[in-house]
């Protein structure tokens, strides 16, 4: 297709971090009947089928996938051609805010930042790594980094590329209690989590672990220090995946076993319409959180 609808696009790109065809049209301002008209007339201008329905949400389909990225690309470089036109990444300045749990904070944040550092000299970033949600609300930040999707309604969210977490566990401890042979065999051993684990004994058991909160040995809200606990030897415990590799004296456990998703939410108060500093950051955040999983981490 050599020339092709913009808009159409743009729909197509916001249901896709939306999830939802609601989710979409609320975050572009349209109705949704008429984004749904624009991304029916993309499928029949390309031939494809680009969503399925899976319950309330959609899914995309493998010509969605490929789509999309080839989307992100366009929308990310129309941003860079902005900004190259009006010049205002030399002149945009002033303090921007950022808010992540610690371990993005510490490990997924600083390469990131300091690209848009490089891009846009005059804005200082600011990092407070926390497990908090209500900061933005509070106005306490002006960007969040969060693994859930927030349903504030004065907040905007896009979703980015879901991490992956596996379960680790110390050399030095599976050299002392062996190393498990399946899933039934974790269910067993010292597991460190958090104060909340449903969500944890859920995702395992969908993977055959018959996870016990009795099992469960520490408890801590803090996924760098649970990573920490691990590293130490005194359990087993989930990991992002993108930090684990970087670590010594760890194992992946059942490294076969589907990966647990952690998606990822960048979100803003709707200030973000207002502030040309704000924006900046936001969607450059959101080009380099995506080029970075294209780029495998």
């Amino acid at each position: 297709m050599a020339d092709f609808d913009w808009n159409h696009m743009r729909a197509f790109l916001a249901t896709v971090e939306a999830g939802t065809l609601s989710g979409a049209a609320r975050q572009i301002g349209l109705t949704q009947p008429t984004l749904s008209r624009q991304i029916a007339a993309l499928e029949d201008e390309l031939g494809l089928l680009l969503f399925e329905r899976v319950g309330k949400r959609l899914q995309l389909t493998h010509a969605g996938r490929e789509l999309a990225a080839h989307v992100r690309e366009m929308g990310a470089a129309a941003h860079r051609i902005g900004l190259a036109a009006s010049g205002q990444s030399s002149t945009i300045e002033g303090i921007v805010r950022i808010t992540a749990i610690d371990l993005v904070a510490a490990y997924v944040l600083p390469p990131l930042l300091h690209r848009i550092n490089m891009m846009a000299p005059g804005i200082v970033l600011e990092v407070i790594a926390t497990n908090a949600i209500d900061d933005l609300m509070r106005r306490e930040a002006d960007i969040a980094l969060r693994h859930m999707q927030p349903d504030q309604p004065d907040l905007i969210a896009r979703r980015c590329p879901d991490s992956d977490v596996g379960l680790y566990a110390a050399t030095k401890l599976l050299d002392a209690i062996g190393r498990p042979k399946s899933a039934e065999d974790i269910a067993n051993m010292p597991i460190i989590g958090f104060p909340e684990n449903q969500m944890l004994i859920d995702e395992l058991a969908a993977r055959g672990i018959p996870l016990r909160e009795e099992t469960i040995r520490w408890r801590c809200a803090s996924v760098m220090i649970n990573g920490e606990l691990v590293r130490q030897g005194y359990g087993i415990g989930i990991m992002f995946r993108e930090a684990a590799k970087d670590m010594t004296g760890i194992e992946e456990l059942l490294p076969d076993m589907e990966p647990i998703k952690a998606p990822m939410w960048l979100v803003t108060h709707r200030e973000l319409h207002t502030s040309r500093r704000i924006r900046l950051v936001y969607d450059a955040l959101y080009e380099e959180l995506s080029r970075r999983n294209v780029r495998g981490g």
